[in-house]
């Protein structure tokens, strides 16, 4: 049976049928609902909608009539053959592979930002990474110039990866209070592959898994592909609610629990030391493994943020996550886990039937950069930027968005998490922007209900494109057709 992980605005002006018409075409187009997919029951899939089944009738209606879906005796309604294109007779054997794929497809908006975000007349209001203009290009170009001759050999490495490089993670994490040795650190092609290896590795079917509510990983459908169930945990301006925790815990025991306590993406939020503190007591106490996820501890603008879970941790509960993405460059693809030695020699092994292992070249001038202590000098430039472009952005808030909009200064990270004080459609608010050459990130990619949220990132447009693009995203929703 599918899924259905979504429900129609009410206060859209497109007809509350018209939505559901395109939500259940866009799920057939993009093959995400192949042939002959079975539809929930008429009765079901209004209670899931939340509407009413005559409103259902007339979306149903009209995509039989289109030809999207047909009614077959005894097996209610399903995806009709003729939606799919007449392909030869090869290609419709790879077509009827996408029905058995383990693995789901990424939500369809998520796949039209991959796509837009390489069109370069977009300006992109919610990427999350640097603008290519604050990479430390020059450094690393002489730093690969110089690494070179050093490479003996650019083969496989060890499973865990170079040592070089583990023996230099192992000095960097120690000015975040972790004291750990080489053999307790893995590395991975990115944080996104560290995640990957632990739900696959140490997770089974059917798990239940707490995550933060909205939560980068719920924009992500390869984790719900694993069958693992997950709790959501509602963020607060202090992290994920503890109240919450507490509760769920009793009622069902977890596996796992996955933060980002540090300048949470999406909202932005920083956890402070108490929350820190009672959060790792009860996971602790209730003997709940923590996942924590701190790429951006480094961007910190204001202050140094509170001590990581992992140095807090005396009982080798957390796993923790880390990369060079967020800081250096996405393009180096490198990061690392660190935990107890006998589940990274898993992980490692795991990784290993994965990729055989992340580059050679990009392990070595990682190592020289942590060596060197490039990273320090870098940041502090970088800092520098990030300051001046969250005040630009703060000032255009204040400027375009103070009647419509809500938000809370972020002390670091990328991401400033924008509430609409009335919701919008974000399907139609989404393509009215990229009409306009503005690319956004809406909330319902992090929290399917969450339809008066927008991520804005002053970490990748430009201060010009920045101050435009939000000038024109306020037009946006100050004009009704999107809400």
């Amino acid at each position: 049976m599918l899924s259905i992980d979504w429900k129609p605005v009410k206060k859209d002006a497109l007809p509350l049928y018209r939505q559901i018409y395109l939500y259940i075409r866009d799920k057939i187009r993009s093959g995400q609902w192949p042939a002959n997919s079975h539809l929930p029951a008429q009765r079901l899939l209004a209670a899931r909608l939340g509407v009413n089944r005559s409103t259902l009738c007339t979306a149903l209606d009209e995509l039989r009539a289109d030809g999207y879906l047909k009614s077959r005796q005894g097996s209610g309604i399903i995806v009709s053959d003729a939606a799919w294109p007449e392909l030869s007779a090869a290609s419709r054997s790879w077509n009827e592979r996408l029905s058995t794929d383990a693995y789901l497809s990424n939500q369809p908006m998520v796949q039209r930002i991959n796509d837009l975000e390489f069109d370069p007349a977009m300006i992109r209001l919610g990427t999350g990474e640097l603008s290519p203009e604050l990479f430390p290009n020059e450094e690393l170009r002489t730093l690969i110039r110089e690494t070179a001759p050093k490479i003996s050999s650019f083969g496989y490495q060890e499973p865990q990866g170079l040592l070089y490089l583990r023996e230099q993670i192992s000095q960097h994490l120690k000015k975040s209070g972790i004291h750990v040795p080489p053999a307790g650190i893995l590395i991975v092609s990115g944080a996104l592959q560290a995640l990957q290896l632990i739900c696959f590795g140490l997770l089974a079917p059917r798990d239940a898994m707490f995550v933060e509510r909205p939560s980068y990983l719920l924009s992500l459908k390869l984790f719900r592909s694993l069958q693992l169930h997950f709790s959501e945990l509602p963020m607060t301006n202090d992290g994920l609610s503890l109240e919450s925790l507490y509760l769920q815990q009793k009622k069902r025991r977890h596996a796992l629990l996955y933060t980002i306590p540090s300048f949470h993406n999406p909202t932005g939020a920083l956890m402070p030391l108490t929350q820190r503190q009672k959060l790792l007591s009860f996971c602790q106490e209730a003997r709940l493994p923590i996942i924590e996820d701190d790429v951006y501890r480094d961007l910190w603008l204001d202050e140094c943020p509170p001590p990581t879970l992992k140095s807090l941790d005396t009982g080798n509960l957390v796993l923790y996550i880390s990369s060079l993405s967020k800081t250096i460059g996405p393009g180096l693809r490198l990061g690392w886990i660190v935990g107890p030695e006998p589940i990274i020699r898993r992980l490692a092994d795991l990784k290993m039937q994965h990729d055989y292992g992340s580059s050679t070249l990009s392990q070595w001038v990682a190592a020289e950069w942590l060596r060197q202590d490039l990273e320090s000098q870098h940041l502090n430039r970088l800092r520098s930027h990030l300051r001046a472009r969250r005040a630009l952005a703060l000032d255009c808030l204040q400027r375009d968005f103070s009647d419509i909009a809500e938000w809370q200064t972020p002390k670091g990270g990328f991401y400033i998490w924008l509430h609409l004080n009335t919701p919008v459609s974000m399907h139609q608010l989404f393509k009215a922007a990229c009409k306009k050459n503005i690319l956004l990130n809406p909330g319902t990619i992090y929290d399917s209900l969450s339809n008066q949220h927008l991520r804005i990132s002053y970490a990748y447009a430009s201060p010009q494109e920045l101050e435009n693009g939000l000038a024109i995203l306020a037009e946006l929703l100050h004009d009704r057709s999107c809400k």
